[in-house]
């Protein structure tokens, strides 16, 4: 595996290195000991699964208050998506600010996304599954949303929504 930083501390791209032969291909998708090493001690206690059936799905943002934050590691194993994370820790340097990666079954790049962070994605695809790995279990009244489209992020999305929950189209903007 190989780490690479984004331009948000607390935010880290993952790339495989897959061992091929004739018969294809073995990777190793998470290993705590190779994460600690590189700065990055992540040990998950859940794993779920986002089922998305449309292209142009959007997901988030999304995090868990403080003291339940989480930190995730986000991969796709069908189809690709649009992958963000949206700082919101009000003492970092980077608060406000966003990072994203294009995460998709073939390119088997992962997004590590510290505790502090919103989450969020947009299917670029039809049938596209998106595999959370989290270091805590869920917390249930401690999750909490922002606005996709907030001005105070301005986040770049590659294409509208053309589905999206109520809950997430009408989280409030930020202050």
């Amino acid at each position: 595996m190989r780490f690479a930083p984004t331009a948000i501390a607390g935010v880290t791209l993952v790339e495989l290195d897959p061992a091929t032969d004739d018969r294809g291909a073995f990777v190793r998708l998470h290993c705590p000991n190779e994460f600690a090493a590189a700065g990055h001690p992540f040990v998950p206690a859940q794993t779920s699964l986002s089922r998305n059936t449309r292209a142009h799905t959007l997901r988030g943002l999304h995090y868990q208050a403080a003291p339940w934050a989480e930190t995730k590691l986000v991969r796709v194993t069908r189809g690709r998506v649009f992958d963000v994370a949206v700082d919101l820790r009000p003492d970092s340097p980077t608060y406000r600010r966003w990072t994203a990666a294009e995460l998709s079954a073939d390119n088997g790049r992962a997004l590590l996304i510290g505790a502090g962070m919103a989450h969020g994605f947009l299917t670029l695809e039809d049938d596209t599954d998106v595999l959370y790995q989290i270091d805590r279990i869920f917390e249930p009244g401690h999750d909490r949303g922002a606005r996709w489209d907030d001005p105070a992020f301005g986040i770049s999305w590659p294409a509208k929504p053309l589905v999206i929950s109520e809950r997430d189209a009408t989280y409030p903007e930020q202050a």
